[in-house]
């Protein structure tokens, strides 16, 4: 069964959302991450409060997180360049709630708890995602969990559980990727650990 059968019809564009993410090694060691968003209507629509002409912007947020090499959150610049009330933009303070909170396992619970539904805005608040996202594949490629992994394997012993465990289904601790870089005869007990 085809799950995506061809289109019969020419399709007709209503509607872009764009999200673009740049991560950037600043001079002072941290990185910052640059990401916005835009909700592009192609034909306009009389929105409650404006009117919104063909190929404006109903939604255009950007935001900048300052991250250091732990994956905390040290700084949350949150701009509201154009939205669909003339009060969309009075959250933008609270995602300095957000300064502290380390990019990992539940993460985006934290986020939701502490700007979500009423206390923020509903898409910049989606947008901290693929910030967070890009965080992560920036400070990866900055070679720093490499050189960590680099230097663990090295030693003989027992190896610390990576960063990436669990993160998703392929760096699973069951799976072979994990396997084949945290191999199960040198997985550090919580004796080691210590």
């Amino acid at each position: 069964m085809d799950l995506h059968p061809p289109l019969t019809a020419t399709p007709r564009l209503v509607h872009t959302r764009e999200i673009v993410c740049h991560g950037y090694l600043r001079d002072d060691g941290l990185v910052d991450v640059e990401s916005s968003m835009r909700d592009i209507s192609t034909a306009g629509s009389k929105l409650f409060f404006k009117p919104l002409g063909p190929g404006e912007d109903l939604h255009r947020m950007r935001l900048v997180l300052t991250v250091d090499a732990g994956l905390v959150l040290r700084v949350i610049q949150v701009h509201t360049e154009a939205a669909p009330t003339p009060w969309c933009a009075e959250g933008n303070a609270v995602y300095d709630s957000l300064v502290g909170l380390k990019i990992g396992p539940g993460f985006t619970r934290n986020v939701r708890a502490l700007v979500g539904g009423a206390k923020g805005c509903t898409h910049v608040t989606e947008l901290i995602g693929p910030a967070a996202t890009t965080a992560m594949q920036t400070w990866f490629a900055l070679g720093r969990e490499r050189e960590d992994l680099r230097a663990v394997h090295v030693r003989a012993g027992a190896l610390p559980r990576p960063a990436l465990a669990d993160t998703c289904q392929a760096y699973r601790s069951d799976g072979q990727a994990l396997q084949a870089i945290w191999p199960l005869h040198r997985r550090a007990t919580a004796s080691h650990a210590e």
